[in-house]
């Protein structure tokens, strides 16, 4: 563990404006991360047809620089200061006016105050900076899915060994916990897909969400698998049932159930311990 060197609400500080400029990194991600994917699988589709693989604009995330993507217009570092920027511009792109959408501000506010949070609750210590890491990572992989119902292979798996790796030294669970919880992770919704798929013949969900709980259970051990599963399950559900009732949304589409599971992963990485306690009575 990395001992307690620095006041708690300096660490919280410093974290709250680092998670603003994360967050405005993690828009980049968000947007570039799924048009980078598909690009990758059109090249692969062509070069196993045998076809001249199509031709894109160079992307990364990195390159290009940010733009308007209406009008072209490049973002100036002054026009990227996260959140402030936003309000300055009153929502809109200062070369065409068009609205800029709210979840870029939303975003960056959001992983400064998750930072910040966490930053305070863990304090300066190895299990602070990794909740920062994991805070960062879920909220991606949140907006990905809700975007495109994907949960990229580049966000989970390294998610995942980062867990093991921290919890090699027993960060927030001990090893022999990290690895069975994601096995069982993994496992639990791989059983779940395939027994839904026999009875109805459809895929109720994608191997992204396995992979997704078995980093969760990787960072937190098996024993809060089940807080997670319930969790996730329960504001799935709801959220579920008000879109079909109040947003009239047909029960045949798809709903992201990874966005579910980064809340109830992140809720069970701050208070699963003791909720785990109080439901069940004992200690872990």
């Amino acid at each position: 563990m990395i001992p307690q060197l620095v006041d708690p609400a300096m660490f919280a500080l410093a974290a709250g404006l680092l998670g603003l400029a994360i967050g405005s990194f993690l828009n980049v991600v968000i947007h570039r991360l799924p048009i980078m994917m598909e690009r990758d699988w059109a090249a692969q589709c062509a070069e196993l047809r045998g076809e001249t693989a199509p031709a894109f604009e160079a992307l990364s995330l990195a390159r290009p620089r940010s733009r308007c993507p209406q009008c072209g217009h490049p973002i100036t570092a002054l026009e990227n200061i996260p959140v402030i920027s936003w309000l300055l511009l009153r929502g809109r792109c200062k070369g065409c006016a068009v609205p800029i959408s709210f979840r870029y501000p939303l975003v960056e506010a959001l992983t400064g105050l998750l930072f910040a949070f966490a930053a305070w609750h863990f304090g300066f210590t190895a299990a602070g900076l990794g909740a920062l890491v994991f805070i960062a990572a879920l909220i991606a992989l949140t907006f990905i899915d809700f975007d495109t119902q994907l949960l990229p292979d580049d966000i989970t798996l390294p998610l995942l060994w980062l867990g093991l790796a921290l919890n090699a030294f027993s960060v927030y669970t001990d090893l022999k916990s990290a690895v069975i919880g994601t096995m069982a992770g993994y496992l639990s919704l791989w059983s779940v897909y395939w027994v839904f798929k026999l009875f109805t013949g459809k895929e109720g969900m994608g191997y992204g969400d396995f992979k997704l709980l078995a980093a969760l259970g990787a960072w937190l051990g098996w024993q809060m698998l089940p807080l997670v599963i319930l969790l996730s399950s329960f504001v799935g559900a709801v959220v579920g049932i008000a879109l079909i009732a109040f947003a009239r949304r047909g029960r045949e589409v798809p709903i992201p159930f990874g966005p579910y599971l980064a809340a109830a992963g992140a809720i069970a990485l701050v208070w699963g311990k003791p909720m785990t306690r109080a439901y069940l009575g004992t200690v872990l």
